[in-house]
């Protein structure tokens, strides 16, 4: 319910601030279920939730939505993107089981132009403001709620969720792999965690990974949290473009650099899909050339035991 709900809020908005452009959104929910007659109840608490929402913005402009407009605004996101045009490219909630645990999770939206995705933005309602690296000076405040957000060629930033200060943000520049701490998937369902500890191995990296779900971690590895963000999905499993876009900018234009892990640059121009090979690695421009190393000698080793 959640999910949809918050597609059909990002869609409606965008489509009612951007009326002069043809508006196209790639997004992982649609109204299957919710057309049915048994989620009938559901789409209903869905309407109410949204325009529970539109209204507690204050203003008279939003009308009452129905449940046909809800239907509307969930279903705007059948877009296939590609690599002609723009479309924007929306995560709803990314990071279920982290939602449903109370745990991380983000609303990641991306804008994608000409297959290039040129501006991103990352809000993450349980991310400390305070760092969540073992490397890092832990702050005294306990408040938690991060925005961030890039452009491309304008660096990226963070505030704090309902605040306005806006702090600039970069990549940690730890060049020793020893030093350096990595995130990965709090689920093993979700990222072969038994290669990421041989490719942290070959590193020499001493600290523990800290696993985190969702797009939080592209947050943090962008506000110098941590140095490497390994993803490693399971055989046959394809990355869909909205897991990515948003975090790749904001870690990019943070000074990281995001790769699947034969070096090749990530490329959203293909459809709602990213053909990586193997897996997706991030890291700062100083570890990269070492950590594809470590990656092709642990895939290398992985395939001869197959």
């Amino acid at each position: 319910m959640w999910f949809a709900g918050s597609q059909a809020l990002v869609s409606f908005i965008l489509e009612r601030e951007l009326p002069s452009e043809s508006f196209s959104l790639v997004a992982e929910e649609d109204s299957g279920d919710l057309r049915k007659e048994s989620g009938q109840d559901t789409l209903n608490r869905i309407t109410e939730l949204v325009n529970d929402t539109l209204a507690s913005e204050g203003s008279n402009s939003f009308s009452t939505l129905t449940t046909d407009d809800v239907l509307v605004a969930i279903d705007s996101g059948k877009s296939e993107g590609g690599s002609v045009g723009r479309h924007w490219v929306l995560d709803p909630i990314d990071g279920t089981k982290g939602f449903v645990r109370g745990d991380q999770y983000a609303i990641a939206l991306a804008l994608l132009h000409e297959g290039k995705i040129v501006l991103g933005v990352l809000a993450c309602p349980n991310l400390p403001l305070a760092s969540i690296g073992s490397n890092q000076q832990h702050s005294s405040s306990n408040e938690v709620g991060c925005l961030f957000f890039a452009k491309v060629g304008d660096g990226t930033y963070m505030q704090a969720l309902g605040g306005s200060t806006q702090t600039r943000v970069h990549v940690c520049d730890i060049d020793n792999p020893e030093e350096a701490s990595f995130f990965e998937s709090f689920e093993a369902a979700h990222s072969l965690h038994d290669l990421s500890s041989s490719i942290a191995e070959k590193l020499g990296v001493k600290a523990p990974p800290v696993r985190i779900d969702s797009q939080a971690k592209y947050g943090a590895l962008s506000r110098g949290d941590g140095a490497i963000y390994l993803r490693f999905p399971h055989r046959g499993y394809r990355e869909k473009i909205w897991d990515h876009a948003a975090g790749s900018i904001v870690v990019t234009e943070a000074g990281g650099i995001a790769m699947d892990a034969a070096g090749n640059p990530l490329d959203f121009s293909k459809g709602k899909f990213l053909d990586v090979v193997s897996g997706i690695i991030v890291t700062n421009q100083k570890l990269m050339p070492s950590l594809l190393t470590a990656v092709k000698e642990a895939l290398n080793e992985k395939a001869s035991s197959l």
